[in-house]
């Protein structure tokens, strides 16, 4: 049995532009809880208030499958284990798992903590031998333990059977700077299990970019307890993702570790925590990306037609993700068949109405327009030309103002009228920071008048690439734009010489 340990809300949290509030941390635990993971590392409490919080209010949530820990470290070299103040923080989250670091390389036993190689086995095993008498199961992290193995082994192996001794429950070997390479994990994790009795797991980052890979290496060698953060979240380069590993655990050595409901819960959680980071999720990660299974050549999507297994190595729907058919200048008729194949059932590829989407789609492009990152607008042309186009509304016109004043400040203000198919007419003026936004506020207001729904709608993101560079301000630009009614999402594009011109084409 394999159980997994996540470290998001703690190691996760160091990652260069990542802070998550204690209301942030809360509702992960929940999602994490839902998801099978055993143990959360909820944070770091003898470092900051803001973690003695997260504890208290942690105490109140009832969950089902894990374990909320605490993250501490040995005690410090001034200090008896009584009166040091970290392992006392510890204790004091009241939880009855604790995690504890020690060090496992002689350069940091001498040149960090300024102890010999001998005082330093004595920290390791009082700071675990108290928090056991004191009622704690201890978790011990070995950090830096590959880099000491690699300069004295008999050492590194010297300090896990000291965290033994005091009782330490399991051993977690640590890839701390990352660097390591999958033999020489290996290699050290089947060596700690031919030496010691005790459970062994795994903590690895990703500066060398092996952290996935040198985490399930270390299964297949015999460790039973993974640590790891969702979407490689960590300090530097990150650490070994959750996201990527838990899969590649289940389905492709074989381990049951969660349900299969759990499992489809994988991208919603991943995405969930990109969210709660205030990070764009990394739509090309493994497993729960967009991109894992997004096909765009057209021999390719060709052959899913025939045989999903061709071209994906899993069925995306066991992490609840989805495939997805990209529209690009590199696409075939079995491409377009693929992508429209369920509303347009009784197309093939030689049907009149296809031949001509393949034609317009491929004009288009030429006239820089980009669909994969648009498939609301790839579904607009392909509803007129199969006739399925219904507009709910004509733009006559409109008129955009900038003004500078005196003091270099600006003012839009945008002028648009509309008609309706039942000849309805709306004429709106309004201000904006810029000439787009006063545009969009603008049609907003006129549209609002005959369709209220709109008032949900809002902008999630909008992206201006410049096409042609040569052509200096004068060149083509490309506008993405993407929407949200709170529960759906879609993407148009538009093309112009002026951005103002690309922009209300959507």
């Amino acid at each position: 049995m394999v159980e997994f340990y996540d470290t998001t809300l703690r190691d996760g949290s160091q990652a260069e532009g990542v802070a998550f509030s204690v209301e942030d941390k809360l509702i992960i635990i929940e999602a994490l809880d839902k998801l099978g993971i055993r143990y959360i590392e909820g944070g770091y409490p003898g470092s900051n208030p803001k973690d003695i919080e997260f504890f208290k209010r942690a105490k109140g949530i009832a969950l089902e499958t894990a374990t909320i820990v605490p993250f501490g470290s040995t005690r410090y070299p001034t200090y008896t284990v009584d009166a040091d103040p970290n392992l006392t923080a510890l204790l004091d989250t009241g939880a009855r798992t604790v995690t504890i670091f020690g060090k496992s390389w002689r350069l940091h036993a001498t040149d960090v903590l300024r102890v010999t190689a001998e005082e330093n086995l004595e920290l390791i095993e009082s700071s675990v031998r108290y928090l056991v008498e004191n009622g704690r199961e201890v978790i011990y992290d070995a950090e830096h333990f590959f880099d000491g193995y690699a300069d004295d082994a008999e050492y590194a192996i010297e300090t896990l059977r000291a965290a033994a001794t005091g009782g330490a429950s399991c051993l977690v070997l640590c890839d701390t700077n990352g660097g390591r390479l999958p033999l020489e994990i290996q290699e050290g994790v089947k060596v700690v299990l031919s030496e010691l009795s005790l459970p062994v797991g795994i903590h690895t980052h990703n500066d060398a970019g092996m952290g996935a890979a040198n985490s399930v290496l270390a299964v297949q060698a015999g460790a039973t307890h993974i640590q790891g953060t969702f979407n490689g979240y960590g300090e530097r380069c990150g650490n070994a993702n959750l996201a990527s590993i838990i899969p590649t655990i289940q389905l492709k050595l074989g381990i049951k570790c969660l349900s299969d409901t759990q499992l489809q819960a994988l991208t919603r959680v991943s995405r969930l925590i990109s969210e709660l980071a205030n990070l764009p999720h990394d739509e090309r990660q493994p497993y729960v990306g967009s991109s894992a299974f997004a096909h765009k050549g057209g021999l390719h999507t060709d052959a899913i037609r025939k045989n999903r297994l061709t071209y994906e190595h899993i069925v995306p729907e066991t992490v609840g993700n989805t495939q997805r058919i990209l529209v690009s200048d590199q696409a075939g008729r079995g491409t377009i068949m693929k992508k429209i194949e369920k509303e347009y059932p009784d197309y093939d590829k030689n049907s009149p109405q296809v031949l001509e989407l393949f034609k317009r789609l491929k004009e288009a492009e030429q006239e820089g327009y980009q669909y994969e990152a648009a498939e609301a607008s790839f579904e607009l042309l392909t509803h007129k030309v199969f006739n399925g186009y219904e507009s709910f509304f004509e733009p006559v016109g409109f008129r955009v103002i900038i003004e500078q004043f005196s003091d270099y400040a600006m003012r839009s203000e945008a002028t648009v009228k509309v008609t309706t198919p039942d000849g309805l007419t709306a004429h709106t003026a309004a201000d904006g920071d810029g000439p787009v936004n006063a545009l969009d506020t603008a049609l907003r207001k006129a549209l609002e008048q005959f369709y209220p729904a709109l008032q949900t709608v809002r902008l999630i993101d909008y992206k201006v690439r410049v096409l042609d560079t040569k052509a200096g301000t004068g060149s083509k630009v490309r506008v993405l734009i993407e929407a949200s009614d709170g529960e759906r999402t879609w993407s148009t594009v538009g093309v112009s010489e002026n951005i103002i011109s690309a922009s209300a084409k959507h």
